[in-house]
C-alpha cells in the first residue's frame, strides 16, 4: 500500500459511479448544451459587434463610403441567419440542454431586424 491505492474493479467502478452521481439532484445526470445552440451565440455576438462596427464606421466616414458600410452590414445578415438557422437545429439535438438555443435565436432575430430597419431607413 506504499505505491497508490488497491483496490479492485469492482471498487473502483463503485467509486466513479459515486462520483459521477455527485452533486446532481436526484443522482440524474447533467446535460451538456446543444453545439449548435452554443454556434448560435457566438454567430448573434459576432453579427451584433459587426452591426456595430458598420454603423460606426458609417459614422466615422460621415456617409462617404457606403460601399465598405454595406458589405459589412451584408456580412452582419449572413452571421445573423446563419444563427437563427443553427438556432432551430440545436433544438432537434437529443438529450441536450437547450438554452442557448433559446438564447440565440431571439438575439440573432434581433439582429436581423435591426439590419432590415436599418437598410429600410437607409433607403428612404
Amino acid at each position: 500500500m506504499i505505491f497508490g491505492n488497491k483496490k479492485t474493479a469492482e471498487e473502483r467502478q463503485r467509486e466513479k459511479e459515486r462520483k459521477k452521481r455527485g452533486a446532481r439532484k436526484y443522482g440524474q445526470a447533467g446535460y451538456k448544451h446543444s453545439r449548435r445552440g452554443i454556434l448560435s451565440c457566438w454567430s448573434a455576438a459576432a453579427a451584433l459587434l459587426i452591426l456595430a462596427a458598420g454603423i460606426g464606421w458609417a459614422y466615422a466616414t460621415g456617409g462617404e463610403a457606403p460601399g465598405i458600410a454595406g458589405g459589412i452590414m451584408i456580412l452582419a445578415l449572413v452571421f445573423s441567419a446563419a444563427g437563427i438557422r443553427a438556432a432551430i437545429r440545436g433544438f432537434k439535438e437529443r438529450e441536450r440542454n437547450y438554452l442557448t438555443c433559446k438564447i440565440g435565436l431571439p438575439v440573432n432575430a434581433a439582429a436581423l431586424i435591426l439590419f432590415f430597419a436599418i437598410f429600410i431607413g437607409g433607403l428612404r
